[in-house]
């Protein structure tokens, strides 16, 4: 039997992510706009205005967009939720993923497919029935097993359960990434603790930081286990991706719109490979190797497994933010682009740069880069090193926008 070829999703915060998705060989992205995503407070910078060109980048390069609209809606949210669904349909944006009722309605109305978000909580077949007079595609819950999950898409071939447009009802699932204590992400610390709703898009993330557990009889205070046990270490499901693919699942999605470029694209590069890995018959543990030591140079808590292998719980992080084994350090802003001869101007602003130095260009309209100069062009003559308030120049062959960004990339072994 033939494995049936997943969709790779990646997400978008930004329009460097949005190229770095594009780049790296997503098939689909998804972002948020306004205050009616959950990653409002982290992720500001893509409007209602910029989804036209969201849709025209995605379209020129053959890749889909879904817009989020998975919040807690209040009803002085409707106006901008008609606003932002209407400008979706009307600016060719492929589906908007959803969790809440006056969400679906307007969709339907509108006449714009719908994703059922998984914030739905869906984790289990008769509610993938229940969708499919709503929707064509269903983000399943992170909190099933893959053999729960493969017995969800079995069953929809067999019951013949099919969406709103008469095809077989399509599987989402999380594939890597962040992951939420609280099912499915509803969250309520945020909200307990600082009147910052998680279900809003603003969550605080209270359970990222440590905390000491106190005798109230006799005062003792303790750590347990130095571990910051409400924050689960990341999701990630490359060694076991093949298991994934045997599964059935439709689509693979990445979690990350309040991460990096660079985050985005080595995480859709590297499962772009392994999928085709997959159904190519070379999906290899040495493979899996260089996969996962790539993964581990971008943001991340560490690994494990999530629900998907039926392990008990207690992957717990050590650490209170991103054990990355890379960073990037500020250099730069380009300041010119000669396209006849491709030459990128940059003016350093912070450090010194060498020749040889790991360096990356994060540009709006580029994505991610990674590139090493092994010589350097310091204000117009070959020089050694330069440092604040030289120009550099180098080749680039895309072109570059005035404020784009140079870095230095930093190993951290420790």
């Amino acid at each position: 039997m033939s494995l049936k070829k997943p969709k790779l999703l990646s997400p978008v915060g930004s329009f460097e992510s949005l190229h770095s998705a594009i780049r790296a060989g997503a098939d689909a992205i998804y972002f948020g706009v306004e205050q009616l995503n959950m990653r409002t407070k982290s992720v500001p910078t893509i409007t209602i205005d910029d989804i036209k060109e969201v849709a025209d980048v995605c379209k020129k390069h053959g890749v889909q967009s879904y817009l989020t609209l998975n919040t807690v809606m209040y009803d002085y949210d409707m106006q901008l939720v008609q606003k932002i669904v209407n400008t979706c349909k009307e600016d060719g944006i492929d589906a908007i993923i959803a969790s809440d009722y006056a969400v679906f309605e307007i969709c339907k109305t509108v006449g714009i497919p719908l994703h059922i978000s998984t914030q739905a909580n869906v984790t289990n077949v008769e509610s993938v029935g229940f969708f499919s007079h709503l929707a064509d595609v269903i983000v399943l819950s992170r909190e099933l097993t893959v053999t729960q999950v493969k017995h969800i898409t079995q069953e929809i071939k067999r019951r013949n359960i099919r969406g709103i447009s008469g095809e077989l009802m399509k599987i989402e699932t999380f594939i890597h990434g962040a992951l939420c204590m609280a099912v499915s992400g509803k969250c309520y610390l945020s909200l307990h603790e600082k009147n910052a709703s998680a279900n809003r898009g603003a969550c605080v993330q209270n359970c990222r930081r440590p905390y000491q557990v106190v005798d109230l009889e006799t005062g003792n205070e303790l750590l347990i286990d130095n571990e910051y046990i409400m924050s689960p270490k990341d999701l990630c499901t490359i060694p076991f991706l093949d298991e994934m693919i045997d599964a059935g699942i439709d689509v693979f999605k990445i979690e990350g719109r309040s991460k990096s470029a660079e985050y985005v694209f080595t995480t859709t590069k590297c499962y772009r490979e392994a999928i085709d890995a997959v159904l190519d018959g070379t999906f290899t543990d040495e493979k899996v190797a260089v996969w996962m030591a790539e993964l581990d140079k971008v943001y991340n808590r560490g690994f494990w497994d999530g629900y998907f292998m039926g392990k008990k719980l207690g992957e717990w992080t050590k650490n209170p933010g991103s054990i990355a084994k890379e960073k990037k350090v500020y250099l730069a802003k380009c300041t010119r682009y000669y396209p006849k001869i491709k030459v990128a101007e940059f003016l350093i602003e912070n450090g010194t740069l060498k020749a040889g130095d790991p360096l990356m260009v994060l540009g709006r309209n580029t994505g991610s880069d990674k590139i090493t100069l092994d010589t350097l062009m310091i204000n117009g003559a070959p020089g050694e090193t330069a440092m604040k308030g030289d120009k550099i120049t180098f080749p680039f062959e895309s072109a570059l926008k005035a404020n784009d960004k140079l870095y230095k990339v930093v190993s951290d072994n420790g």
